[in-house]
Protein backbone atom coordinates (compact mmCIF):
# COMPACT_ATOMS: atom_id res chain seq x y z
CA UNK A 1 0.00 0.00 0.00
CA UNK A 2 1.80 3.52 -0.85
CA UNK A 3 1.46 6.71 1.29
CA UNK A 4 0.68 9.17 -1.57
CA UNK A 5 0.14 9.47 -4.84
CA UNK A 6 3.30 9.70 -6.63
CA UNK A 7 4.34 13.33 -8.58
CA UNK A 8 4.21 13.54 -12.04
CA UNK A 9 7.40 13.56 -12.65
CA UNK A 10 7.74 10.14 -10.50
CA UNK A 11 5.51 8.40 -12.71
CA UNK A 12 7.35 10.06 -16.08
CA UNK A 13 10.26 8.22 -15.04
CA UNK A 14 8.55 4.64 -14.01
CA UNK A 15 7.10 5.16 -17.60
CA UNK A 16 10.54 5.43 -19.08
CA UNK A 17 12.01 2.67 -17.29
CA UNK A 18 8.54 0.36 -17.69
CA UNK A 19 9.27 1.29 -21.32
CA UNK A 20 12.97 0.11 -21.58
CA UNK A 21 12.01 -3.00 -20.08
CA UNK A 22 9.71 -3.67 -22.83
CA UNK A 23 11.84 -3.00 -25.41
CA UNK A 24 14.50 -5.14 -23.83
CA UNK A 25 12.42 -7.72 -23.18
CA UNK A 26 10.05 -8.24 -26.27
CA UNK A 27 11.14 -10.95 -27.53
CA UNK A 28 10.87 -12.92 -24.35
CA UNK A 29 7.18 -11.65 -24.50
CA UNK A 30 6.31 -12.44 -27.80
CA UNK A 31 7.12 -15.82 -27.38
CA UNK A 32 4.86 -16.04 -24.26
CA UNK A 33 2.32 -14.71 -26.64
CA UNK A 34 3.00 -16.91 -28.89
CA UNK A 35 3.02 -20.03 -27.01
CA UNK A 36 -0.18 -19.10 -24.63
CA UNK A 37 -2.29 -17.53 -27.56
CA UNK A 38 -1.48 -19.38 -30.67
CA UNK A 39 -0.29 -15.91 -32.94
CA UNK A 40 2.95 -15.36 -34.83
CA UNK A 41 6.06 -14.41 -32.66
CA UNK A 42 6.12 -11.04 -35.87
CA UNK A 43 2.46 -10.66 -35.29
CA UNK A 44 2.95 -10.35 -31.69
CA UNK A 45 5.82 -7.94 -32.44
CA UNK A 46 4.01 -5.27 -34.79
CA UNK A 47 0.28 -5.79 -33.36
CA UNK A 48 0.89 -6.17 -29.55
CA UNK A 49 4.77 -4.58 -28.65
CA UNK A 50 4.92 -2.02 -30.99
CA UNK A 51 1.63 -0.45 -30.13
CA UNK A 52 2.12 -0.57 -26.92
CA UNK A 53 5.34 0.85 -27.05
CA UNK A 54 4.07 3.60 -29.60
CA UNK A 55 1.93 4.53 -27.13
CA UNK A 56 4.07 4.75 -24.08
CA UNK A 57 6.02 7.26 -26.28
CA UNK A 58 3.01 9.29 -26.59
CA UNK A 59 2.22 9.86 -23.15
CA UNK A 60 5.83 10.64 -22.50
CA UNK A 61 5.07 13.66 -25.01
CA UNK A 62 1.65 14.66 -23.76
CA UNK A 63 1.18 13.69 -19.88
CA UNK A 64 2.27 16.99 -18.79
CA UNK A 65 0.07 19.10 -21.02
CA UNK A 66 -3.10 16.41 -20.59
CA UNK A 67 -2.56 15.94 -16.58
CA UNK A 68 -1.21 19.35 -15.45
CA UNK A 69 -2.96 22.13 -14.31
CA UNK A 70 -4.94 24.39 -16.72
CA UNK A 71 -6.18 28.25 -16.85
CA UNK A 72 -9.59 28.81 -17.30
CA UNK A 73 -11.30 31.31 -18.80
CA UNK A 74 -13.68 32.76 -20.50
CA UNK A 75 -16.03 33.69 -17.51
CA UNK A 76 -17.54 36.80 -18.33
CA UNK A 77 -18.96 38.94 -15.71
CA UNK A 78 -18.60 35.93 -13.46
CA UNK A 79 -14.75 35.75 -14.32
CA UNK A 80 -14.30 39.31 -12.75
CA UNK A 81 -11.89 39.06 -9.87
CA UNK A 82 -11.65 35.23 -10.16
CA UNK A 83 -8.66 33.00 -11.12
CA UNK A 84 -9.79 29.60 -12.02
CA UNK A 85 -7.67 26.37 -12.90
CA UNK A 86 -8.78 22.94 -13.42
CA UNK A 87 -6.66 20.57 -11.65
CA UNK A 88 -6.50 16.47 -12.51
CA UNK A 89 -6.49 14.03 -9.49
CA UNK A 90 -6.56 10.63 -9.53
CA UNK A 91 -9.73 8.49 -8.82
CA UNK A 92 -8.27 6.22 -6.29
CA UNK A 93 -7.85 3.20 -6.55
CA UNK A 94 -8.48 0.96 -10.27
CA UNK A 95 -9.14 -2.52 -11.42
CA UNK A 96 -8.04 -3.55 -14.78
CA UNK A 97 -9.76 -6.89 -15.71
CA UNK A 98 -7.60 -7.94 -18.73
CA UNK A 99 -8.46 -9.34 -22.20
CA UNK A 100 -6.42 -12.52 -23.80
CA UNK A 101 -6.22 -11.49 -27.93
CA UNK A 102 -3.91 -8.88 -27.63
CA UNK A 103 -2.28 -9.69 -24.24
CA UNK A 104 0.88 -7.20 -24.30
CA UNK A 105 -0.91 -4.18 -26.12
CA UNK A 106 -4.25 -3.68 -24.67
CA UNK A 107 -3.86 -4.28 -20.67
CA UNK A 108 -0.10 -2.54 -21.18
CA UNK A 109 -1.84 0.41 -22.22
CA UNK A 110 -4.75 0.49 -20.34
CA UNK A 111 -1.90 0.32 -16.96
CA UNK A 112 0.21 3.10 -18.47
CA UNK A 113 -3.07 5.34 -18.45
CA UNK A 114 -4.13 4.27 -14.81
CA UNK A 115 -0.77 4.63 -13.31
CA UNK A 116 0.19 7.40 -15.22
CA UNK A 117 -3.18 9.58 -13.72
CA UNK A 118 -1.76 8.65 -10.51
CA UNK A 119 -4.29 5.88 -9.47
CA UNK A 120 -3.19 2.71 -7.47
CA UNK A 121 -3.91 -0.38 -10.33
CA UNK A 122 -4.83 -3.89 -9.25
CA UNK A 123 -4.77 -5.91 -12.39
CA UNK A 124 -6.79 -8.91 -12.71
CA UNK A 125 -4.68 -10.74 -16.08
CA UNK A 126 -6.81 -12.94 -18.05
CA UNK A 127 -6.91 -16.80 -17.69
CA UNK A 128 -5.66 -17.57 -21.08
CA UNK A 129 -2.22 -15.56 -21.22
CA UNK A 130 -1.55 -15.12 -17.53
CA UNK A 131 2.54 -16.53 -18.17
CA UNK A 132 2.56 -13.44 -20.89
CA UNK A 133 0.87 -10.78 -18.52
CA UNK A 134 2.57 -11.82 -15.59
CA UNK A 135 5.53 -11.33 -17.39
CA UNK A 136 4.70 -7.92 -18.57
CA UNK A 137 3.31 -6.67 -15.41
CA UNK A 138 6.90 -8.02 -13.31
CA UNK A 139 8.56 -5.61 -15.83
CA UNK A 140 6.10 -2.62 -14.67
CA UNK A 141 5.98 -3.65 -11.27
CA UNK A 142 10.25 -3.73 -11.14
CA UNK A 143 10.76 -0.41 -12.40
CA UNK A 144 7.78 1.01 -9.93
CA UNK A 145 9.85 -0.50 -7.14
CA UNK A 146 12.98 1.74 -8.06
CA UNK A 147 10.95 4.22 -7.67
CA UNK A 148 10.38 4.91 -3.96
CA UNK A 149 7.11 6.92 -4.06
CA UNK A 150 5.96 4.28 -6.94
CA UNK A 151 5.91 1.29 -3.97
CA UNK A 152 2.70 -0.39 -3.79
CA UNK A 153 1.15 1.53 -7.12
CA UNK A 154 0.63 -1.91 -8.83
CA UNK A 155 -1.04 -5.03 -7.56
CA UNK A 156 -2.07 -8.28 -9.14
CA UNK A 157 -4.31 -10.84 -8.69
CA UNK A 158 -4.56 -14.72 -9.56
CA UNK A 159 -5.83 -14.98 -13.53
CA UNK A 160 -8.26 -17.50 -12.73
CA UNK A 161 -12.18 -16.58 -13.37
CA UNK A 162 -13.13 -17.08 -10.31
CA UNK A 163 -10.17 -14.45 -8.74
CA UNK A 164 -12.59 -12.03 -11.25
CA UNK A 165 -15.96 -12.36 -9.05
CA UNK A 166 -14.17 -12.29 -5.94
CA UNK A 167 -11.85 -9.10 -6.29
CA UNK A 168 -15.39 -7.39 -7.67
CA UNK A 169 -17.22 -8.72 -4.71
CA UNK A 170 -14.96 -8.33 -2.30
CA UNK A 171 -12.51 -5.62 -2.61
CA UNK A 172 -13.21 -1.58 -3.10
CA UNK A 173 -12.66 0.11 -6.10
CA UNK A 174 -12.90 3.55 -7.64
CA UNK A 175 -13.08 2.62 -11.77
CA UNK A 176 -12.80 -0.55 -13.58
CA UNK A 177 -12.05 -1.21 -16.74
CA UNK A 178 -12.85 -4.59 -18.75
CA UNK A 179 -12.12 -5.55 -21.83
CA UNK A 180 -13.91 -8.22 -23.47
CA UNK A 181 -17.73 -9.98 -24.41
CA UNK A 182 -20.73 -7.63 -24.25
CA UNK A 183 -21.99 -10.93 -21.78
CA UNK A 184 -18.97 -10.40 -19.64
CA UNK A 185 -19.65 -6.50 -19.59
CA UNK A 186 -23.28 -6.58 -18.67
CA UNK A 187 -22.64 -8.72 -15.23
CA UNK A 188 -19.58 -6.34 -14.79
CA UNK A 189 -21.92 -3.31 -15.14
CA UNK A 190 -24.56 -4.72 -13.19
CA UNK A 191 -22.15 -5.53 -9.96
CA UNK A 192 -20.73 -2.56 -9.91
CA UNK A 193 -23.58 -0.18 -10.53
CA UNK A 194 -25.11 -1.72 -6.99
CA UNK A 195 -21.88 -0.04 -5.81
CA UNK A 196 -21.66 2.70 -8.00
CA UNK A 197 -18.66 2.63 -9.45
CA UNK A 198 -17.61 3.71 -12.94
CA UNK A 199 -16.80 2.05 -15.37
CA UNK A 200 -14.83 1.28 -18.94
CA UNK A 201 -16.05 -1.40 -21.22
CA UNK A 202 -14.45 -2.12 -24.47
CA UNK A 203 -16.70 -5.06 -25.36
CA UNK A 204 -16.78 -6.78 -28.85
CA UNK A 205 -17.55 -5.28 -32.03
CA UNK A 206 -18.92 -6.77 -34.97
CA UNK A 207 -18.29 -4.00 -37.45
CA UNK A 208 -18.79 -3.86 -41.77
CA UNK A 209 -16.35 -3.15 -44.58
CA UNK A 210 -18.85 -1.16 -47.02
CA UNK A 211 -17.33 -0.97 -50.75
CA UNK A 212 -18.85 1.83 -52.79
CA UNK A 213 -18.78 1.83 -57.00
CA UNK A 214 -16.26 4.50 -57.56
CA UNK A 215 -13.70 2.37 -54.55
CA UNK A 216 -10.40 1.08 -55.34
CA UNK A 217 -11.84 -2.80 -55.11
CA UNK A 218 -8.94 -4.87 -55.19
CA UNK A 219 -7.35 -2.50 -52.81
CA UNK A 220 -10.46 -2.93 -50.57
CA UNK A 221 -10.41 -7.15 -50.85
CA UNK A 222 -6.70 -7.21 -49.88
CA UNK A 223 -7.11 -4.54 -46.77
CA UNK A 224 -10.78 -6.48 -45.40
CA UNK A 225 -8.69 -10.02 -45.88
CA UNK A 226 -5.84 -8.63 -43.66
CA UNK A 227 -8.54 -7.30 -41.48
CA UNK A 228 -10.14 -10.28 -40.76
CA UNK A 229 -7.47 -12.55 -40.57
CA UNK A 230 -5.60 -10.93 -38.38
CA UNK A 231 -5.16 -12.74 -34.80
CA UNK A 232 -7.12 -15.51 -36.45
CA UNK A 233 -9.96 -13.07 -36.69
CA UNK A 234 -9.80 -12.23 -33.42
CA UNK A 235 -9.91 -8.75 -33.11
CA UNK A 236 -12.64 -6.78 -31.75
CA UNK A 237 -12.33 -3.67 -34.34
CA UNK A 238 -11.71 -6.51 -37.30
CA UNK A 239 -14.53 -6.38 -40.47
CA UNK A 240 -17.00 -8.86 -39.96
CA UNK A 241 -18.66 -8.16 -43.30
CA UNK A 242 -18.11 -6.68 -46.61
CA UNK A 243 -20.93 -4.96 -47.96
CA UNK A 244 -20.22 -4.28 -51.52
CA UNK A 245 -21.87 -2.19 -53.99
CA UNK A 246 -22.75 -3.48 -57.88
CA UNK A 247 -20.27 -2.53 -59.90
CA UNK A 248 -17.53 -3.02 -57.36
CA UNK A 249 -18.60 -6.66 -56.44
CA UNK A 250 -16.53 -8.71 -58.96
CA UNK A 251 -13.25 -7.27 -58.97
CA UNK A 252 -13.56 -6.95 -55.18
CA UNK A 253 -14.70 -11.33 -54.73
CA UNK A 254 -12.02 -12.01 -57.20
CA UNK A 255 -9.21 -10.73 -55.42
CA UNK A 256 -10.56 -11.91 -52.27
CA UNK A 257 -11.37 -15.48 -54.06
CA UNK A 258 -7.54 -15.63 -54.89
CA UNK A 259 -6.30 -14.31 -51.15
CA UNK A 260 -8.64 -16.94 -49.52
CA UNK A 261 -7.73 -19.84 -51.57
CA UNK A 262 -4.15 -19.00 -50.96
CA UNK A 263 -4.39 -18.43 -47.37
CA UNK A 264 -2.82 -20.69 -44.43
CA UNK A 265 -4.59 -22.22 -41.42
CA UNK A 266 -4.47 -20.12 -38.50
CA UNK A 267 -4.09 -21.05 -35.26
CA UNK A 268 -7.29 -19.59 -32.67
CA UNK A 269 -6.96 -19.25 -28.91
CA UNK A 270 -9.01 -22.91 -28.74
CA UNK A 271 -10.43 -25.90 -30.27
CA UNK A 272 -14.09 -24.27 -29.13
CA UNK A 273 -13.59 -20.97 -30.98
CA UNK A 274 -12.08 -22.96 -33.90
CA UNK A 275 -15.30 -24.67 -33.61
CA UNK A 276 -18.16 -21.93 -33.32
CA UNK A 277 -16.73 -19.85 -36.29
CA UNK A 278 -16.84 -22.96 -38.39
CA UNK A 279 -20.43 -23.60 -37.13
CA UNK A 280 -21.32 -20.07 -38.07
CA UNK A 281 -20.13 -20.04 -42.09
CA UNK A 282 -21.62 -23.99 -42.45
CA UNK A 283 -25.07 -22.42 -41.23
CA UNK A 284 -24.47 -19.55 -43.35
CA UNK A 285 -23.81 -22.07 -46.47
CA UNK A 286 -26.48 -24.61 -45.54
CA UNK A 287 -28.96 -21.44 -45.85
CA UNK A 288 -27.80 -20.62 -49.61
CA UNK A 289 -24.46 -18.62 -49.22
CA UNK A 290 -22.20 -19.67 -51.25
CA UNK A 291 -18.38 -20.08 -49.69
CA UNK A 292 -15.68 -18.35 -51.77
CA UNK A 293 -12.85 -21.15 -51.82
CA UNK A 294 -15.48 -23.99 -52.93
CA UNK A 295 -15.94 -26.64 -50.31
CA UNK A 296 -15.90 -25.90 -46.31
CA UNK A 297 -12.82 -27.67 -45.04
CA UNK A 298 -13.12 -28.75 -41.49
CA UNK A 299 -10.90 -27.51 -38.25
CA UNK A 300 -8.28 -29.02 -37.40
CA UNK A 301 -8.06 -28.75 -33.46
CA UNK A 302 -7.50 -25.04 -32.83
CA UNK A 303 -6.61 -24.23 -36.27
CA UNK A 304 -8.58 -23.48 -39.64
CA UNK A 305 -8.04 -21.99 -42.63
CA UNK A 306 -10.12 -18.18 -43.30
CA UNK A 307 -13.53 -18.58 -44.76
CA UNK A 308 -15.68 -16.07 -46.65
CA UNK A 309 -19.42 -16.87 -47.59
CA UNK A 310 -21.19 -15.09 -50.32
CA UNK A 311 -24.95 -13.87 -50.78
CA UNK A 312 -24.65 -14.64 -46.57
CA UNK A 313 -27.89 -14.85 -45.44
CA UNK A 314 -29.27 -11.82 -42.82
CA UNK A 315 -33.06 -13.12 -43.04
CA UNK A 316 -32.79 -15.17 -39.25
CA UNK A 317 -33.22 -14.06 -35.88
CA UNK A 318 -30.65 -11.53 -35.25
CA UNK A 319 -29.96 -12.84 -31.34
CA UNK A 320 -30.24 -16.35 -31.74
CA UNK A 321 -30.87 -18.04 -34.67
CA UNK A 322 -27.85 -19.51 -36.26
CA UNK A 323 -28.66 -18.69 -39.60
CA UNK A 324 -27.31 -15.48 -39.62
CA UNK A 325 -24.82 -15.68 -36.64
CA UNK A 326 -22.38 -14.84 -39.21
CA UNK A 327 -23.76 -11.76 -40.83
CA UNK A 328 -24.76 -10.58 -37.73
CA UNK A 329 -20.81 -11.58 -36.33
CA UNK A 330 -21.68 -13.78 -33.18
CA UNK A 331 -18.11 -15.71 -33.53
CA UNK A 332 -14.74 -14.56 -33.23
CA UNK A 333 -12.46 -16.02 -35.65
CA UNK A 334 -11.67 -15.93 -39.11
CA UNK A 335 -14.64 -15.55 -41.41
CA UNK A 336 -16.10 -12.84 -43.40
CA UNK A 337 -19.92 -12.62 -44.43
CA UNK A 338 -19.88 -11.21 -48.04
CA UNK A 339 -23.29 -9.28 -49.70
CA UNK A 340 -23.75 -7.31 -53.05
CA UNK A 341 -25.79 -4.00 -52.13
CA UNK A 342 -27.59 -1.84 -54.80
CA UNK A 343 -27.21 1.59 -52.73
CA UNK A 344 -25.43 3.19 -50.11
CA UNK A 345 -28.73 3.46 -48.14
CA UNK A 346 -28.69 -0.40 -48.48
CA UNK A 347 -25.75 -0.50 -47.30
CA UNK A 348 -25.96 1.62 -43.97
CA UNK A 349 -29.41 -0.42 -43.26
CA UNK A 350 -27.44 -3.77 -42.87
CA UNK A 351 -24.76 -2.16 -40.98
CA UNK A 352 -27.47 -0.67 -38.67
CA UNK A 353 -29.41 -4.40 -37.94
CA UNK A 354 -25.91 -5.33 -35.74
CA UNK A 355 -26.00 -2.64 -33.03
CA UNK A 356 -21.92 -3.61 -32.05
CA UNK A 357 -19.35 -1.05 -33.58
CA UNK A 358 -16.10 0.06 -32.92
CA UNK A 359 -14.49 0.87 -35.89
CA UNK A 360 -16.40 1.13 -39.65
CA UNK A 361 -14.25 0.72 -42.59
CA UNK A 362 -15.68 2.85 -46.34
CA UNK A 363 -13.90 2.49 -49.33
CA UNK A 364 -14.26 5.21 -51.94
CA UNK A 365 -11.95 7.36 -54.11
CA UNK A 366 -14.15 10.38 -53.00
CA UNK A 367 -14.50 11.02 -49.03
CA UNK A 368 -17.30 14.10 -49.56
CA UNK A 369 -18.64 16.04 -46.47
CA UNK A 370 -21.62 14.45 -46.84
CA UNK A 371 -20.18 10.90 -46.85
CA UNK A 372 -18.02 11.83 -44.32
CA UNK A 373 -21.02 12.84 -42.25
CA UNK A 374 -23.13 9.92 -42.76
CA UNK A 375 -20.65 7.72 -41.77
CA UNK A 376 -19.93 9.17 -38.51
CA UNK A 377 -23.26 9.16 -37.59
CA UNK A 378 -23.21 5.17 -38.19
CA UNK A 379 -22.47 4.50 -34.90
CA UNK A 380 -18.82 3.46 -34.57
CA UNK A 381 -16.31 5.94 -32.84
CA UNK A 382 -13.71 5.22 -35.11
CA UNK A 383 -14.70 5.28 -39.28
CA UNK A 384 -11.73 4.32 -41.64
CA UNK A 385 -11.71 5.57 -45.14
CA UNK A 386 -9.67 3.60 -47.15
CA UNK A 387 -7.94 1.17 -44.47
CA UNK A 388 -8.82 -1.21 -42.23
CA UNK A 389 -7.34 -1.78 -38.50
CA UNK A 390 -4.02 -0.18 -39.29
CA UNK A 391 -4.63 3.27 -38.40
CA UNK A 392 -6.24 2.22 -35.01
CA UNK A 393 -2.83 1.74 -33.91
CA UNK A 394 -2.20 5.31 -33.88
CA UNK A 395 -1.49 6.14 -29.83
CA UNK A 396 -3.95 9.33 -30.10
CA UNK A 397 -6.52 7.44 -31.14
CA UNK A 398 -9.06 6.55 -28.34
CA UNK A 399 -11.73 3.40 -28.71
CA UNK A 400 -14.89 4.21 -27.56
CA UNK A 401 -17.99 2.06 -27.62
CA UNK A 402 -21.48 2.46 -27.98
CA UNK A 403 -24.26 0.39 -27.11
CA UNK A 404 -23.49 -3.53 -26.80
CA UNK A 405 -19.89 -2.09 -27.65
CA UNK A 406 -19.81 -0.91 -23.99
CA UNK A 407 -18.74 2.48 -23.22
CA UNK A 408 -15.75 5.20 -21.99
CA UNK A 409 -12.73 6.12 -23.48
CA UNK A 410 -9.75 3.71 -23.56
CA UNK A 411 -6.48 4.58 -25.33
CA UNK A 412 -6.03 8.23 -26.36
CA UNK A 413 -6.46 11.30 -24.26
CA UNK A 414 -9.83 10.61 -23.48
CA UNK A 415 -8.69 7.35 -22.01
CA UNK A 416 -5.86 8.80 -19.77
CA UNK A 417 -8.58 11.63 -18.50
CA UNK A 418 -11.08 9.13 -17.87
CA UNK A 419 -9.14 7.88 -15.27
CA UNK A 420 -8.43 11.44 -13.22
CA UNK A 421 -11.05 13.50 -11.35
CA UNK A 422 -11.57 17.24 -12.29
CA UNK A 423 -10.74 19.30 -9.36
CA UNK A 424 -11.34 23.49 -10.17
CA UNK A 425 -9.36 25.57 -7.81
CA UNK A 426 -10.87 29.39 -7.47
CA UNK A 427 -8.79 32.29 -6.12
CA UNK A 428 -10.34 35.44 -5.79
CA UNK A 429 -8.94 38.77 -5.30
CA UNK A 430 -9.32 40.71 -1.74
CA UNK A 431 -11.16 43.39 -4.24
CA UNK A 432 -13.70 41.75 -4.27
CA UNK A 433 -16.39 41.32 -1.83
CA UNK A 434 -19.39 39.38 -1.50
CA UNK A 435 -22.65 41.19 -2.17
CA UNK A 436 -24.88 41.17 0.97
CA UNK A 437 -27.82 43.16 -0.21
CA UNK A 438 -29.77 44.09 -3.49
CA UNK A 439 -27.77 46.53 -5.50
CA UNK A 440 -29.01 50.11 -6.53
CA UNK A 441 -31.58 50.35 -9.13
CA UNK A 442 -29.11 51.91 -11.27
CA UNK A 443 -27.14 48.86 -11.16
CA UNK A 444 -30.07 46.51 -11.47
CA UNK A 445 -30.94 48.59 -14.46
CA UNK A 446 -27.29 48.00 -16.31
CA UNK A 447 -27.28 44.45 -15.07
CA UNK A 448 -30.78 44.12 -17.12
CA UNK A 449 -29.09 45.67 -20.50
CA UNK A 450 -26.00 44.11 -19.81
CA UNK A 451 -28.36 40.48 -19.80
CA UNK A 452 -29.82 42.31 -23.45
CA UNK A 453 -26.47 43.05 -25.39
CA UNK A 454 -25.64 42.84 -27.79
CA UNK A 455 -28.88 42.38 -29.80
CA UNK A 456 -28.87 40.64 -32.65
CA UNK A 457 -29.20 43.53 -35.67
CA UNK A 458 -32.37 44.03 -37.34
CA UNK A 459 -33.25 42.44 -40.96
CA UNK A 460 -32.91 45.03 -43.50
CA UNK A 461 -35.66 45.83 -45.57
CA UNK A 462 -35.95 44.28 -49.49
CA UNK A 463 -35.96 48.71 -50.53
CA UNK A 464 -32.65 48.63 -48.66
CA UNK A 465 -30.91 45.73 -49.18
CA UNK A 466 -29.15 46.80 -52.33
CA UNK A 467 -26.68 49.46 -52.87
CA UNK A 468 -27.58 50.55 -56.09
CA UNK A 469 -31.41 50.98 -54.69
CA UNK A 470 -30.20 53.29 -52.03
CA UNK A 471 -28.69 55.52 -54.10
CA UNK A 472 -31.89 55.57 -56.38
CA UNK A 473 -34.30 56.28 -54.00
CA UNK A 474 -31.59 59.44 -52.08
CA UNK A 475 -31.71 60.48 -55.69
CA UNK A 476 -35.43 60.62 -55.93
CA UNK A 477 -36.10 62.16 -52.55
CA UNK A 478 -33.06 65.14 -53.10
CA UNK A 479 -34.97 65.79 -56.09
CA UNK A 480 -38.23 65.71 -54.51
CA UNK A 481 -36.90 68.34 -51.95
CA UNK A 482 -35.87 70.57 -54.60
CA UNK A 483 -38.79 70.75 -56.44
CA UNK A 484 -40.56 71.91 -53.27
CA UNK A 485 -38.70 74.48 -52.44
CA UNK A 486 -38.52 75.74 -56.25
CA UNK A 487 -42.33 76.13 -56.08
CA UNK A 488 -42.27 77.51 -52.59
Amino acid sequence: MRAQIPSLSDRLTWLRAFRDAVRESHPTLCGLASEEIGKTTFEAMVADVMPLVASMGWHLRRAKSILGPRRVGGGGLFGFGHAVERHRLPVGRVLIIATWNYPVQLVGIQLVQAVLAGNAVVVKPSERAPRTQAALLDLAIRAADAIPSMRGSIEVRSASREEGRRVLAEERFDHVVFTGSTAVGRAIAEVCAQRLIPTTLELSGSDSAIVLDDADAVAAARAVFMGFTSNAGQTCMAPRRALVMRRAYAAFCDELARLVAGARRVTLVDAAAAEATHRAASAAISAGGRSIAGALEPVDGRAMRPVAVLDCPVDGDRSEDLLDALFMGRHFGPALAVRAVDSLEEAFALHARVGQYLATSIWTRHPSVDLVARAEACGSSLVHFNSVLLPSAHPAIAITGTGASGWGGSRGESGLVGLTREVFVTRTSRFVSAPLDEPSAKVQSFLSKFIAWPRAPKPASPASSRPEQQQHLFAAETAAKTQEKVHA
